[in-house]
């Protein structure tokens, strides 16, 4: 060999031999360590936690964030949409109307547009088709009622002329009421009571009074939705066909004077505006059961739900927004006695459901977002640690039971598995 090539060798070797000083982690000499079967153990449990915790932290870097922001509400001029669905197992949809009113003096009565009603049998199933007792069933079907003689000549003046009478309820000349239906929206307009419905032509030949009694004992879904001004209101369902005079009144005289009305009902869902993730609506499948075995004979009752509706938005990761509400809620019942008017001082309410809703001023700002990557540092940090409680008790339980080395006449170190 060279003496240059010796040189190189040399300088090599020392350059190397100075490079290794500056290793953190001297590794001890295979001779010298000592693995027990406690440091195994502890080593694949220690790395399969490990294994667990990232998985984990990695599963939970792909959710997403939401940050909610509070601010003040500056929409004017907007709809508020009332998403409703109830059911009520011992009121008949005959029975029941659903009116909007609001402080900016819009009203809306016995809303039917996109508000529906599901006519349900005692037991809680859907009225398919109604069943007609008749003679093949063993029940006969009752005659229609005797008209009196103005019904008479209306009947037959509407027969001939095609024009049913409105009874002196008619808004203009020549107005025209086939139906019954007609007649009570005619009567409603000009707020007069719909307390004979057998002396109207139109609802003796419909069976009006018939088609009441015959859902006496039914139950009615009431569902749909609506829209009002975006300002503090209040929407009811409660039985009796509604008209505005100087004060809002429900006409419940057709239904007679011993009519009894049990307002128990389940709240399938009540929202306002569109749903959004994580919403939370207070009164979903909430149900209030009248006890009436407990009340006096004739009482009704009263359900009142005062609404704090909090404007809300939700932008997801892609940016789009959904622009809805959240609200809040306190409720109140009072049973309603009857109709005593011989009793001073004595006020007699409307039976039914109500809500009473309020606009709060300030919104709340949702927005989805992605973790930061430098979640992983955490995450490496934790690792860390672990490892080192990893030493610690690899050290504790190697202690247990002390092994000295030796190799070569030479006392070796205890040594601690990685």
């Amino acid at each position: 060999m060279s003496t240059t090539g010796l040189s190189a060798s040399a300088s090599s070797s020392s350059f190397s031999s100075r490079l290794k000083k500056f290793d953190a982690y001297p590794k001890t000499h295979e001779d010298f360590r000592v693995r027990t079967f406690s440091g195994a153990t502890i080593s694949i449990l220690s790395g399969a936690f490990i294994l667990f915790l990232f998985f984990s932290e990695f599963a939970y870097y792909l959710t997403t964030e939401v940050h909610p922001e509070v601010k003040v509400d500056t929409t004017r001029g907007e709809k508020l949409q009332i998403n409703v669905d109830m059911v009520f197992p011992r009121l008949p949809c005959a029975y029941l109307t659903l009116d909007a009113m609001d402080v900016a003096g819009e009203q809306q009565l016995d809303l039917s547009h996109d508000i529906f009603k599901r006519r349900l049998r005692s037991d809680g199933t859907p009225v398919d088709a109604p069943v007609e007792k008749d003679s093949a069933l063993g029940v006969a079907k009752p005659p229609p009622p005797a008209l009196s003689d103005a019904a008479k000549r209306a009947a037959d003046e509407a027969a001939a002329t095609g024009c049913g009478s409105c009874y002196g309820a008619e808004e203009r000349p020549g107005q025209c009421c086939n139906t019954c239906e007609e007649v009570r929206e005619a009567y409603r307009l000009k707020g007069w009571a719909f307390g004979s419905p057998d002396s109207i032509a139109q609802c003796a030949r419909e069976g009006f009074s018939d088609n009441l009694r015959s859902q006496r004992d039914e139950g009615c879904h009431v569902y749909g939705s609506l829209q009002v001004n975006k300002v503090a209101g209040h929407f009811h369902v409660a039985p009796g066909k509604s008209f505005a005079g100087h004060q809002h009144v429900h006409d419940m005289q057709v239904y007679g004077k011993d009519a009894k009305f049990d307002l128990s009902h389940h709240i399938n869902s009540l929202s306002f505006g569109k749903p959004f993730p994580g919403a939370v609506n207070p009164l979903d499948d909430v149900e209030k059961v009248a006890d009436v075995a407990s009340l006096p004979a004739g009482t009704s009752e009263i359900y009142q739900y005062f609404l704090k509706i909090v404007p809300t938005s939700y932008e997801n990761l892609a940016g789009e927004r959904i622009d809805t509400n959240q609200f809040s809620v306190t409720e109140h019942f009072r049973p309603l006695p009857p109709t005593d008017h011989n009793k001073p001082g004595h006020e007699h309410g409307l039976p039914g459901v109500f809500f009473m809703y309020d606009m709060s001023p300030i919104m709340v700002s949702y927005q989805e977002r992605r973790k930061s990557f430098a979640h992983f540092s955490h995450v490496a940090r934790r690792r860390g640690r672990r490892r080192v409680f990893r030493r610690i008790a690899a050290r504790l339980a190697h202690l247990q039971r002390p092994q000295v080395a030796r190799k070569e006449g030479r006392t070796g170190q205890i040594g601690i598995t990685n």
